[in-house]
């Protein structure tokens, strides 16, 4: 199934929050139960309107591009069985270089 978004949201797949102990032990991310802030963006809306509706104004994130994003601000959704998350541009708050 293909996933488009539409207006200015973006369809993001959540990376992994695993983290590691002082003593070197891998926490997997379901020790936390924290929800992901990270991820990869997999498809990108055209855009919303300007104010006088006449024109788009493009996303400043692109398809597979590795965003930082508000915990609470995406939705989460279940297609074919992975999860992912629909985050307006809003939410998102940086792009990892």
């Amino acid at each position: 199934m293909m996933l488009k978004p539409l207006s200015d949201r973006v369809i993001i797949e959540p990376l992994s929050n695993e983290q590691k102990s002082k003593g070197g032990i891998i926490l997997p991310e379901t020790a936390s139960k924290e929800r992901p802030e990270k991820g990869k963006v997999i498809a990108v809306g055209p855009g919303k309107f300007d104010e006088d509706g006449e024109k788009r104004i493009p996303l400043g994130v692109k398809k597979g591009d590795v965003v930082i994003f508000t915990k609470y601000g995406p939705s989460e959704i279940k297609v074919d069985g992975k999860e992912y998350l629909i985050a307006r541009e809003e939410d998102i708050l940086a792009i990892i270089e």
